[in-house]
């Protein structure tokens, strides 16, 4: 993977203590009791830095942002930055001068939230750094990547339960029938529990239900009583009697026979 032409920090921690520490006598780690923890070498600024793959821890001036010194990081937990075996706020790490010379400092951080941003900043990058890899190996390779397997293991079963199935479909097959639709458009069915309405004629009609005639419901008063329609008055039995009287009279004072009628 190649390096990136920029450089990104990571954590800037504006106070942390740089020590001697003595060479170490066994493989059990560093011990931080062991330095002279109230006598630091040197107080500054820390920043750590990425560029690439690689992570680079600086120590510099709190003012003028001078570099004092620098630890370049190729791996995270590795011999470039280790952790004390007695606390979680110091750490010995690996500077370099540029020209191949070598030294071990101790570095310490007088709050613990500050040791574990220093602690997750390096984790973090070289997790990237990881990923970053395996996305260029896949790229590379994509047919040695993992295939997804959908076939059974040895032993695996599955059950499937046929009757709620059956249920289903029967459920399915048998929709609500609709009343028939007429003149092409499609009538939805009355809402259930609803009450039809009954057609009132107008005053003075009878309503034909069943061959016979029956009386027209009442309208009801303002006051809640019923009131009934106002009823046509019956037909006289003659209609046409002035003009029949007027017939018959006119008819007595013709004289048979004589064509002439009297005034």
């Amino acid at each position: 993977m190649e390096e990136s032409g920029y450089e990104s920090v990571l954590c800037v921690k504006p106070d942390v203590h740089v020590y001697r520490i003595p060479p170490r006598a066994t493989n059990r780690g560093y011990r931080a009791a062991e330095w002279q923890l109230d006598q630091p070498s040197w107080s500054g600024r820390l920043r750590i830095t990425a560029k690439g793959q690689m992570a680079y821890i600086k120590l510099e001036d709190r003012t003028s942002g001078e570099l004092f010194a620098q630890a370049p990081v190729d791996q995270f937990p590795g011999t470039a930055v280790e952790s004390v075996t007695d606390s979680s706020r110091y750490f010995v790490i690996r500077i370099e001068d540029g020209n191949g010379r070598r030294a071990f400092i101790g570095i310490g951080f007088g709050d613990r939230g500050d040791a574990f941003d220093f602690n997750v900043a390096l984790q973090d990058h070289f997790k990237w750094v990881k990923q970053q890899c395996e996305f260029a190996k896949q790229a590379q390779n994509p047919d040695q990547g993992p295939k997804l397997d959908l076939g059974f293991k040895e032993g695996q079963t599955i059950k499937l339960n046929i009757a709620n199935m059956k249920k289903k479909e029967g459920a399915a097959g048998n929709p609500r029938a609709r009343p028939a639709s007429t003149g092409g458009l499609s009538l939805l069915p009355p809402p259930p529990g609803g009450k039809t309405s009954t057609l009132i004629p107008p005053p003075g009609e009878q309503l034909a239900v069943g061959g016979s005639l029956t009386q027209p419901a009442v309208a009801p008063s303002s006051g809640g009583a019923p009131v009934p329609w106002p009823q046509p008055k019956p037909a006289t039995a003659d209609i046409w009697g002035d003009f029949t009287k007027s017939t018959g009279s006119t008819s007595s004072q013709t004289q048979p026979g004589t064509g002439w009628v009297q005034f």
